[in-house]
């Protein structure tokens, strides 16, 4: 009876060991652009590469939960207030990619994967992830967690229900992805149930770690009606979850003849809060309009429907932007994610300036966890595939913009938030501007999409007298000149300007 008794508080304990007195209120704050979201990959967050190989060796330690605690003040003292976790599930072994085996590979939809255990702790893997959540929520950080959208080869072997199969019963192979294969969500009219089974399996989990949201990979590969169910079935429990789209108005077609479509604006009607937008195509726009106007095709969604979006300039599947365009292109992604009306969005290791250079990709690997033999990665781009070194970088300028607009941006949500975007005429096509405008409290916003060339523009910003000043918060060599009705300046090749005026309104 004794032994009974101390088992019962041992089990008690445990279950409140990680309690914290924590109340979602991600999605309301995400609906009002107050999110500054943080994009991590457990495996390599804090990834011990003691040798700086820039790969983790089998007696070196990779990311797991316990470990990514360490690094949570650092978020914290970024300005960081969600991170969005890529996929923290089992990934398949067969038919890989890399010497881990990518994120999205996923082999099941019930557990956590071993790869991403602390042997340094005796917790439960389960309870290292519940830990690890608890603490976010201790520092005021959120947590989404990524629900892949295909399944591995091994699941396949496992399940084929779970697959689509094409016209020689073969299951597909969705685009180039060739480690994974289509799930067959079923149509409109009914789901597949032993898909959809696998998804609720999904969300348990999730809510019994104490997640905030999902974000839903290629959520343009299942139907309306399957997500419906699945986002009606999660509410129930948790009306603040968040679910968010990877989805774009500029997708036009499945990944596959045999996949369904289900475009952004069905997606919302299926209950989805926000999508990516398209603002990854910054590095292609080169008129200011194309900007201004994809804002303000946002600006309707939000309005209209009570939507948001992230500011998808930079993501895992998109190039650093120091190979882009350098520095300067960072810094524009910064105060843009800061001062439209979008949930700002960064990759790890964006704040200083990594440009994800992995000199031993496509080599063949010391070891490896899967049958892929040879380390697999996709150039400038956070790496998914390998038990790699932490994301980083050198460059301390940009990590100087990145905490200053962020406190900003949580200081000044006030304004921020859901105060109108207002376009500004300039006299130069390359040139955009903006004003957000909240009580007498205006900020005014130039850049320059011409990254070769400096520009000297005249901004049109009606009631603005003579010499009046604002608070430079992102400014270079040359200050706005303030004339009646009109800002003037010389803005150097790749530069964002932002000021902010007191007592004055447009």
């Amino acid at each position: 009876m004794k032994k009974f008794i101390i088992l019962l508080i041992f089990l008690l304990v445990s279950n409140q060991a990680f309690a914290v007195d924590w109340k979602n209120d991600l999605r309301t704050r995400f609906l009002n652009n107050q999110t500054v979201i943080y994009e991590i990959n457990i495996r390599t967050f804090n990834a011990k590469d003691l040798n700086h190989n820039g790969i983790i060796d089998e007696n070196e330690e990779s990311g797991n939960f316990i470990n990514a605690i360490e690094r949570l003040d650092e978020l914290e003292a970024m300005g960081i207030n969600t991170i969005h976790i890529l996929p923290i599930t089992p990934v398949g072994k067969i038919k890989a990619m890399g010497n881990a085996g990518s994120l999205y590979a996923i082999s099941d939809f019930s557990s956590l994967n071993p790869q991403l255990i602390s042997r340094k702790s005796n917790l439960s893997l389960n309870d290292q992830a519940k830990k690890f959540i608890a603490e976010c929520h201790l520092r005021n950080i959120r947590v989404i967690v990524d629900l892949p959208s295909c399944g591995s080869y091994d699941l396949y072997l496992k399940s084929p229900k779970l697959f689509k199969k094409d016209d020689d019963g073969n299951p597909v192979v969705p685009a180039d992805w060739t480690d994974v294969r289509l799930f067959d969500c079923g149509n409109e009219k009914a789901v597949n149930e032993d898909l959809y089974l696998q998804y609720q399996n999904f969300v348990n989990l999730m809510l019994s770690l104490g997640v905030d949201g999902i974000r839903a990979d290629v959520a343009t590969n299942k139907t309306a009606l399957f997500w419906n169910n699945l986002i009606n079935y999660t509410r129930a429990r948790d009306e603040e979850f968040l679910f968010l789209a990877e989805a774009s108005d500029s997708w036009k077609t499945p990944v596959s003849k045999y996949a369904v479509f289900t475009p952004y604006n069905k997606l919302f009607e299926a209950g989805f809060d926000g999508y990516y937008g398209s603002f990854f195509n910054l590095k292609n726009w080169k008129t200011a309009k194309e900007l201004i106007n994809h804002v303000l095709f946002n600006q309707k969604i939000e309005q209209t429907q009570n939507k948001s979006v992230i500011g998808s300039f930079s993501t895992h599947d998109e190039q650093s932007p120091i190979l882009i365009n350098g520095r300067k292109f960072s810094k524009m992604i910064i105060w843009l994610n800061t001062t439209l009306p979008v949930n700002s969005y960064y990759p790890d290791g964006f704040p200083t300036g990594d440009s994800y250079s992995y000199p031993w990709g496509n080599q063949k690997a010391l070891y490896t966890y899967t049958d892929d033999e040879y380390y697999f990665t996709h150039r400038g781009q956070l790496d998914i595939f390998n038990f790699s070194r932490r994301p980083g970088g050198f460059d301390n300028s940009i990590l100087e913009d990145f905490v200053l607009a962020n406190r900003f941006k949580n200081q000044f949500s006030w304004l921020l938030s859901k105060s109108p975007f207002i376009p500004l005429k300039t006299s130069n096509s390359s040139v955009f501007a903006y004003a957000r405008q909240a009580d007498k409290s205006c900020l005014i916003v130039i850049g320059n999409l011409d990254f070769t060339a400096d520009k000297k523009v005249t901004v049109k910003v009606p009631k603005l007298a003579e010499g009046t000043l604002g608070i430079p918060l992102k400014y270079s060599e040359h200050y706005p000149r303030s004339q009646k009705g009109k800002l003037t300046v010389n803005i150097a090749a790749g530069d964002i300007l932002v000021i902010l005026f007191n007592d004055f309104s447009l």
